[in-house]
């Protein structure tokens, strides 16, 4: 990879974090950018998870710092995640993803609708519909695979389900989200190293950019909430969607 493309990475490290921790879909932006800088297709995703990690764990500390994470909830999701989502990293590396690329969004496009016609989506707290274990198992079992398997759209599969299963408001949600999204981004992040499918310079160089767009992202959920958050959630899955179509 030539020189020329750090500052590229940089800017595109820094945008992927503030959006990526105010309503999911920074891959979005950063595998592309890693896939045109010329990174085979299991580098570059390697490489991002490098990059990710450091974004969704600036947001989980800021989260947690301003007391947005109950640990107690989240440990078991956690947990699951993080081992689900190295099955997936080492399930990626066996076979071709292209199925996911013509389901993920069909589901998109199902969430975006959901969010546009229900007008109070995700602005005040609901009963669950599940017990906190029963989804902590089966959602980190099943997107945390997915997000070490694929990526797209992981943080908005998370907050969606936080909202919709478990009657979260979305400042609520987002935090949750972060703090999962960050243990299947380490967890995928360790197989791929040891699969020797990440650049090392170039994921630090973004992360550096990630851990400072993310700390920004996560000061303006905080201190605007659901008014901020359901615009952008509705546009990343939008965007996504339009992405993932294309097929680029």
């Amino acid at each position: 990879m030539s020189s020329g493309w750090y500052p590229v990475l940089f800017l595109a490290s820094f945008a992927a974090g503030f959006v990526d921790s105010i309503a999911g879909g920074g891959g979005l932006i950063t595998v592309p950018v890693l896939l045109s800088a010329g990174l085979p297709p299991q580098v570059a995703l390697g490489t991002n998870k490098l990059q990710a990690t450091f974004g969704s764990g600036s947001a989980t500390l800021h989260f947690a710092r301003a007391g947005l994470i109950g640990w107690a909830e989240l440990r078991l999701g956690v947990i699951v995640t993080f081992f689900a989502s190295m099955l997936g990293a080492f399930a990626v590396q066996q076979v071709r993803p292209d199925f996911l690329r013509r389901l993920i969004p069909v589901l998109l496009i199902g969430i975006a609708v959901y969010s546009l016609v229900q007008p109070g989506f995700g602005t005040r707290e609901r009963p669950p519909r599940l017990r906190p274990h029963v989804f902590a198992i089966a959602l980190g079992g099943l997107i945390g695979f997915y997000d070490g398997f694929f990526g797209p759209g992981t943080g908005t599969f998370w907050a969606m389900a936080c909202v919709v299963v478990m009657g979260f408001n979305l400042t609520k949600a987002t935090a949750y989200t972060k703090a999962v999204n960050f243990a299947s981004n380490v967890g995928s992040l360790l197989v791929f190293l040891v699969g020797g499918q990440v650049e090392i310079f170039p994921g630090l160089l973004m992360g550096v950019g990630q851990w400072t767009g993310a700390r920004l992202g996560s000061r303006l959920v905080i201190r605007q909430g659901a008014k901020l958050i359901r615009p952008i959630f509705i546009t990343v899955v939008l965007a996504i969607t339009v992405k993932l179509l294309l097929g680029r």
